[in-house]
């Protein structure tokens, strides 16, 4: 059972023809990548579709993978070029928040005015994030919401990780800047 074994090891038995070590590392890291393709693409179903692509590339190069660097970034950087891909073929870049328990009902919570509100805030917010270039959108995303490393998001990115933090100080201080009156 591949359960305790890291997932440079998991590559390497992928390689030789290990099904339980590529079921193990798609069970491990599938969610994480369909968070972040979500995120990427404000779409459910386009999500399932590239992750679902991401771990075919993934078996397909379980044989050239090297344990150099980081398995997380290589495995976000397949997703993000998967994502890119996309984007630029739609020309339209969107951002959704993926938040799982946001449509399960709430036993307590704000009055209706207060759902409102959050709605409005919540859509301001989508909005200025929609607006943000795509690498600085993406520095953020794996950064802030997948929680990699600045210099795992480097990796994942093809850049460096004074490049990450200064997309991410960009991305920031332009949300800042748009939302500026609208949100508090």
């Amino acid at each position: 059972m591949p359960g305790g074994r890291d997932d440079d090891t998991l590559m390497a038995l992928t390689a030789q023809g290990e099904e339980a070590a590529f079921r193990f590392l798609v069970q491990r890291w599938e969610p994480e990548v369909k968070a972040f393709l979500i995120h990427m693409l404000g779409s459910l179903e386009e999500a399932e579709d590239l992750t679902q692509d991401t771990f075919v590339k993934v078996f397909r190069n379980s044989g050239s993978y090297r344990a150099e660097g980081s398995f997380k970034s290589w495995i976000f950087r397949i997703a993000g070029n998967l994502a890119r891909s996309r984007l630029r073929r739609r020309k339209v870049l969107r951002w959704t928040r993926f938040e799982p328990d946001r449509h399960q009902p709430r036993a307590t919570g704000p009055g209706p005015d207060g759902e409102l509100e959050r709605g409005q805030r919540e859509m301001e917010i989508q909005k200025a994030l929609d607006r943000l270039p795509a690498r600085q959108k993406e520095a953020l995303v794996l950064h802030r919401f997948q929680g990699l490393s600045y210099r795992d998001a480097a990796a994942a990115m093809a850049t460096t990780v004074p490049g990450v933090e200064s997309l991410i100080q960009r991305a920031l201080a332009a949300l800042r800047r748009d939302l500026a009156g609208k949100v508090i």
